[in-house]
Formats: structure tokens, C-alpha cells, sequence
């Protein structure tokens, strides 16, 4: 015969909620499963993973943090399915960043990459 306690045991672990921890760097990335109880926030999920400990220069006093891609704040409570992501700082000046890849792209394409089609003079 079950108990009480253990009926209330089993209700709580079956009310849990399934989110995803996720951060990465260029050569290593994390993504760690996770069951939270409902009401659990972004920064206690994040707490709850272990993610700190394995990444020690995640500093969440500076790192901004969001769910699938969009930028939260560590109190918003997650909902079943959420992937919580801890974001790095930028390195570089996103602006910047595109100009550069477009003047590369140029470069790249003026050697006449275009191999000419059957048909095509010269063929």
C-alpha cells in the first residue's frame, strides 16, 4: 500500500518540466538537459545545471542570458521545452564584423570563381 508521502513524492517528480542549458565557445559548446519544477526561473535553471562549475568564466553579474535566441532576464520562469542560453560577450563590433566578410567576399569573387557554362564563348 502507498503512503500519502509517496503519492505526493510522485506527483511532484511527474509535474517536473523538461528545459535545455546551453552555452558555447568556439571550440567547445554545452548543452545540457535538464528536469525543473514549474515556477523555476531562467537563472536558477542555469544554477541547477551545473553549467558554472564547467564553464568558470561565465560571470552572469556580465554575461547576458535568453531563451532560443532571444534575450531574457534571469527572473523570467520557464516553460516546458524552453532552452535557456547563456550568452558570450562580443568580441568584436558587429559592424565592423560585416565589413570586413564583405570586403573578403569581394575579394574572393573578382578572381572569376565562374567556371563558363557549355556553350558559353570561349568554350
Amino acid at each position: 500500500m502507498h503512503s500519502a508521502n509517496a503519492r505526493a513524492r510522485c506527483t511532484v517528480v511527474d509535474e517536473l518540466i523538461d528545459v535545455e542549458v546551453a552555452y558555447a565557445k568556439p571550440e567547445e559548446q554545452a548543452l545540457i538537459p535538464l528536469r525543473v519544477a514549474p515556477g523555476t526561473t531562467l537563472e536558477q535553471a542555469i544554477l541547477q545545471s551545473g553549467v558554472l562549475e564547467r564553464f568558470p568564466e561565465i560571470d552572469l553579474a556580465v554575461n547576458r542570458v535568453g531563451i532560443f535566441g532571444k534575450v531574457a532576464k534571469k527572473d523570467t520562469v520557464l516553460n516546458p521545452g524552453d532552452r535557456v542560453e547563456i550568452y558570450r560577450p562580443l568580441i568584436a563590433d558587429p559592424k565592423e564584423a560585416r565589413k570586413k566578410r564583405a570586403a573578403e567576399g569581394k575579394q574572393m569573387r573578382k578572381g572569376g570563381g565562374r567556371q563558363p557554362a557549355k556553350g558559353d564563348a570561349g568554350s
